[in-house]
């Protein structure tokens, strides 16, 4: 009995030993392929670009609203009836174009009596003067008084000034009846017609005939947080301001080229903002009055600058970096970017031209890594390995 007991603890035992045994065999199998997986460990694949040295402009993002240089509410400045109006709405027309005619007979009356007038007066001072002639001489002789030609000097004083008062009626006849033609007293574009032919119109009115608008050129006026105003200039260069780009709002499609001419001379205190004014050439038409675009102003250009992508920028404990790639292993390289925006950075130091950085697949990587170049971006579609 005690005999059969000791067998059978002997035989577990050796069950026991010989599980322990497999079991480590297989561990240590797969210990040594592990490290002969780690040893041989697939290069992490990557996209890379090229630093890139070059001169690289400063921009300044803003959304504004274009505003017409000129705009010009077409009244009447005499009262009488609408004879005619000459121009097409939305028409076209140069500065002096003739818009429209307003019955002139009651004015053209009223100059020809002032005319009257004059002639009539100038008449009479024509026989006063030779009248205060004679009374001079006669005056002289003793024959009449002295008071008799100083009397009639004092008539030929009288009617010289309603001579002028005259010329003065005629004058204001005359402007009055220039007032029946309406002209446009700028270049640019006519508004939808507010009145017809036929109807009497009062002067001054204030909805008027129509209105001129100049759109070539015209200006956009937009704002910039004062944190903006240091990378402005104190004043705007005699070249004619700094150059400008307006944007489609949502397309992003580039409209017009301008340039900055003129900033307010204050901060605003309830937006902390500063008004600005753009002005563009506009032949084309492509900026409306009262539509909004986007513009990108050009403040200033960093000269020779080392460029690189801003998503090749990684940021760190010790601040940002790079991995750059040398012998097809990657590096980390502290970087100092003294400028950027949303595509690109301007570094201060620590890359040269021509080096290879990651922008796609740097959340593999570690400082020694291998890597596998997938592309090269900016070497016309050559791949690297």
């Amino acid at each position: 009995m005690l005999r059969n007991r000791f067998i059978t603890l002997a035989a577990a035992s050796i069950v026991v030993l010989a599980v322990v045994v497999v079991s480590w065999l297989f561990w240590r199998r797969d210990a040594l392929g592990g490290d002969a997986k780690k040893s041989g460990a697939a290069a992490v694949p990557v996209s890379v670009v090229r630093v890139e040295q070059r001169d690289v402009p400063h921009w300044i993002s803003s959304v504004g609203t274009v505003q017409s240089l000129q705009s010009v509410v077409i009244r009447p400045q005499v009262t009488g009836v609408l004879t005619e109006v000459l121009f097409g709405e939305g028409q076209f027309v140069e500065r002096g174009a003739l818009l429209a005619r307003i019955d002139d007979r009651a004015i053209n009356a009223a100059l020809a009596q002032a005319e009257a007038e004059k002639a009539s007066k100038e008449a009479q001072l024509k026989l006063a003067k030779l009248d205060l002639t004679r009374y001079d001489d006669l005056a002289g002789q003793h024959i009449v008084s002295r008071q008799t030609a100083e009397k009639q000097a004092a008539l030929v004083e009288d009617l010289n000034a309603g001579i002028r008062a005259s010329e003065a009626a005629i004058n204001a006849q005359r402007v009055q009846l220039s007032f029946t033609r309406i002209v446009s007293p700028v270049r640019g574009r006519v508004g939808i017609r507010r009145v017809d032919p036929g109807n009497l119109v009062q002067a001054g009115d204030q909805n008027g005939l129509t209105t001129v608008t100049q759109i070539d050129p015209i200006s956009v006026l937009f704002t910039l947080p004062q944190e903006s105003m240091s990378q402005l200039p104190s004043s705007l260069p005699a070249s004619g301001g700094l150059p400008t780009t307006a944007f489609e709002r949502d397309a992003g499609v580039p409209l017009a080229q301008g340039r900055l001419t003129t900033f307010d001379n204050q901060i605003d205190q309830a937006t902390g903002t500063l008004r600005l004014r753009a002005e563009f050439a506009n032949p084309e038409g492509k900026l409306w009055p009262g539509q909004f675009v986007a513009l990108k102003l050009r403040t200033s250009v960093s000269a020779n600058s080392l460029v690189v992508p801003v998503r090749a920028i990684q940021q760190g404990l010790n601040g940002a970096f790079v991995y750059r790639i040398r012998d097809s292993k990657a590096e980390v390289v502290p970087i100092v970017a003294v400028w950027q925006d949303d595509e690109i950075a301007v570094l201060a130091s620590g890359l040269e031209v021509g080096e290879q950085v990651v922008i796609d697949g740097q959340s593999r990587l570690k400082s020694g890594a291998k890597v596998k170049i997938a592309s090269v971006s900016g070497d016309d579609g050559v791949s690297g390995s």
